[in-house]
Parts: C-alpha cells; structure tokens; sequence
C-alpha cells in the first residue's frame, strides 16, 4: 500500500538510476569507515595496547566501542525518524573519523579507551543511518532489495581489506599511523554523503516532532548495563569484578522496567511500541537475536576451533574462515536477484537459515582428517545462508513499518543482533573456563545448530507479501 507523503516532506531528487547510485555510493562510503574501524583496530590494536603499557586494559578498547554503539542506535535511529537522516550520517562520519585521529595521539591506555568510546557513539549513529537510508531512496522494497546489495559487498570488501591494511601499516609506519585510515576514508565519505546524498524531510509533522530524552537515558542504561556486566563478570584476575557485574545487572533491569513504565505514558516514546506491535516483527527480532549468536560464535570461535583443534597456524587458520566473510556478500547477491521474484520472501529467509544449518553441522564435523576442500565448503556454506538472512531480517521491518518509523525499525534489527552476539560469546566463553576449548567449542557449534533450527521454524511462521511500500 502506497503511504501518502506528508506536505512538511521534501521530494526525492529526479528518480534517475546515477543520482540514486551516487547517494548510495555516499551510503556504502560510511559502511567502509564501519569496517575498517573495526577490522584495522582489532589487528593493531595488541601492539597499541602494548606500547601504551596497558595491556590489563586491552579489552576494555574493544568493549567500550561495542557498548556506546549497542547503546546509541535505537535512539538515534529515531531522532533520523523524526529529523532526516543526512545530517546524522555526516555527522558520524565526523564524530568516527575524529575519534579515530584522537586515537592516534593518545598518550595512555584510558585516553585510548575514552576516544574508541566515543568513536562507538559514531559507529551507533552510523549503523542507524545506514541501514535505514536505503528505504528513504526505494520506497519499492523489490528495487531496495538489489541496491541492498551493494552495502553487502562494499562491507565484505572493506572488512577483508581491513586487516591487510592496518597490518601493513602498522608493521611499516607504527601502530599510530594505522589510526589515520578511518579519517581519510571519511573525508571521501563526508564528500560523498555532503555533495549527493538528498536532503529528506521525515514525513512526521512538524509539531509531533519531539525527542524523549527521559526514555533515551532508560533505553541506553537498560542496554549497556547488562553488556557492561558481561565484560566484567567474565574478565580475569584483578578486573572481573562480579559484585559491580550484579549491580550492573539490577540497573539494567530497573532501567528496562522504568522505561517500559514510562514508554506507556510518553506521547513521543524514543521507541514507539508500535515497532513491535505485530506477530512478525517479534518473530523477526527473536531471530535477529539467535542470528547474533550464531554468526560471533562462529567468527569468534572457529579461529580457535581451527588452532587447537587441527593444529593449524593462525595465517592458515584465518585464510580457511574467508569463506564465511566471501559468502555473504555473495548471498546477498543472490537474495536481491531472487527477491523480486518471490510472491513470499519469507521463504528466502527460510532458506538461509537451512543453508546455515548445514554449515554448522559441516562445521560441526571438522576434524584431524578433514581436508582443506570440505573446510572452505563449510565456511562458505554458513557465509552464504548469512547472505540470505542479514539484509533480510532489516527489509522485513522495514515492509512491516510505517514511514515514520523506519530508522528505529531498522536500528531494532541492528541492536537485538548486538545482544545476542555479546550473549552467544559470553555464554560460550564461560563453558570453555570451566571445561575445555574443544568442549566449549563442540558446545558452542550444537547450539548454533539448535538455533538454526529454531530460526527456520520462527521465519516459517512469518507471513511477508512482496508488495511494495
């Protein structure tokens, strides 16, 4: 059904295939700066910590990121809701681009910490912006679908890039040099966005424009909490600090109580209830959480799988998973060809998660006599059900969406995956400390399975008509 546009809205600029392919060449800029903040820092970022004499510190770099943006993207994909998303998406160029200069110069592990924190606000606004911009430039979800695509693969390629890049750089410039990557890719992408992307006005009146703060704070407190308390109740030695995790633990609850409470009575909540007033939309985010946990169990464990299992070294090791990066891109490829032709999209959905289940159960089987052939075909397996099921599980929100609320619909996507990621490690990590890494990895690879399972049975009661907005 064709919603009617607000008269407080812009018009799209003229609805040519080169000014829509320059705005998402804009969109597909910022994902690059997504990837390499995370892949170039994850390879260099031991060597900083090192240098900065901060090594009992060295998670903390990587979980401050993941917490500030887990925290922030369902409150800024509303404020895009409300206000546009362009200039949100210039400013987290900005704001990720700056962060990562600041990193550059940090004299200590904390400043370090403070800046990536920061940066993670960004990467928040980024994400929100993004994924949801796509439906400001299609409203037809068929022709999204394909230009979805290109997202995809500009993330697949950056984040294989990525650790090249940083490694290179840092091996021959220093640790420090590796952080000015982000801010010269952001400069293309703020030209990008700035020059091209068009300015949209939210089909929201005017008067009902109104950010509710008091829901925001609830909101980020009730999500960060919790993911705080995982990073501290599992670290070792002087910094696992399990008293501060259970009242970290409490706060989020409350919090998450309190802003149910207050959500009810707000006239503008930060998130609307409505996002998830149907059937298919809590189906949709049930199995973003479990996708979450599959996909960094997965990228998180097989590496080590591979290691101590096989014996194999880590260039080996990490030269075998490339498949299960390669294979989403070119899943998404596939779904975005196959998209417009299917009167029940949800049956694309469906079998990405059998494809993915076979790839975990092939996974699954990996041992001393498996050769390198059947290991690729496995990686690559999982890659390519991910493909079906990533971009999916956000078009399917949106479709079920009004206008009005794409970016928190979007963000919704993006926010239960980060929590079923941060839970489907944490879990996994606590029975390899209490038995053995086979053990838990075995563990953590039955599950995945399980979960699959789980998955298609939740997308085969979705009901989805491809029909376009």
């Amino acid at each position: 059904m064709e919603q009617a546009q607000h008269p407080d809205s812009n018009p799209l600029p003229p609805n040519t295939n080169k000014t829509r392919l320059l705005a998402m060449a804009g969109v597909a800029a910022t994902v690059v700066l997504v990837a390499f903040d995370s892949t170039i820092v994850a390879n260099m970022l031991p060597r900083a910590a090192q240098a900065l004499g901060g090594m009992s510190l060295y998670a903390w770099a990587g979980t401050g990121y993941l917490l500030s943006m887990a925290a922030s993207i369902l409150v800024f994909g509303r404020i895009g809701d409300l206000y546009g998303r362009r200039e949100l998406m210039l400013l987290s160029v900005a704001i990720v681009a700056f962060g990562s200069l600041m990193c550059g110069f940090a004299g200590s592990m904390p400043q370090l910490i403070a800046w990536r924190t920061f940066q993670g606000i960004g990467g928040g606004m980024m994400i929100a912006t993004a994924f949801a911009a796509p439906a400001d430039l299609f409203p037809d979800v068929r022709e999204r679908v394909q230009w979805m695509a290109l997202v995809s693969v500009t993330f697949a390629i950056a984040s294989g890039i990525g650790p090249v890049l940083g490694g290179a750089i840092t091996q021959e410039l220093g640790w420090r040099a590796a952080f000015f990557v982000t801010p010269t890719a952001g400069a293309f992408a703020l030209f990008m966005l700035f020059r091209f992307f068009p300015r949209i006005a939210s089909p929201t009146p005017r008067d009902a424009r109104h950010i509710d703060w008091p829901g925001a704070a609830l909101l980020v407190v009730a999500i960060a909490s919790p993911l705080a308390a995982l990073e501290l109740g599992l670290s070792s030695g002087a910094h696992r600090k399990p008293v501060l995790a259970a009242l970290l633990t409490l706060a989020g609850l409350v919090a998450a109580l309190l802003f149910l409470w207050h959500t009810k009575r707000a006239a503008s909540p930060i998130f609307p209830p409505r996002v998830l007033g149907t059937r298919d939309a809590r189906l949709l985010n049930l199995s973003a959480i479990l996708v979450g946990a599959i996909m960094f169990i997965l990228i998180f464990y097989s590496p080590l799988m591979l290691q101590d299992t096989l014996g194999l070294r880590p260039g080996k090791a990490g030269l075998l998973m490339t498949p299960l990066v390669v294979g989403i891109p070119v899943g998404s490829l596939v779904n975005g060809r196959l998209f417009p032709l299917q009167k029940q999209p949800q049956r694309l959905l469906t079998f990405g998660f059998s494809a993915l289940l076979a790839g975990c159960l092939m996974i699954l089987i990996i041992g001393n006599d498996s050769g390198a052939l059947w290991i690729l075909l496995s990686f690559s397996m999982a890659g390519f059900g991910l493909g079906f099921i990533l971009p999916n599980l956000t078009l399917f929100m949106q479709m079920l969406s009004e206008p009005r609320d794409i970016g928190v619909s979007s963000g919704l996507v993006q926010t239960t995956r980060a929590i079923g990621s941060a839970l489907g490690t944490a879990a996994i990590g606590i029975v390899i400390a209490r038995s053995s890494v086979a053990s838990g990895i075995q563990a953590g690879l039955i599950a995945c399975g399980a979960m699959s399972i789980i998955c298609m049975l939740l997308s085969s009661r979705i009901q989805m008509r491809n029909t376009p907005r």
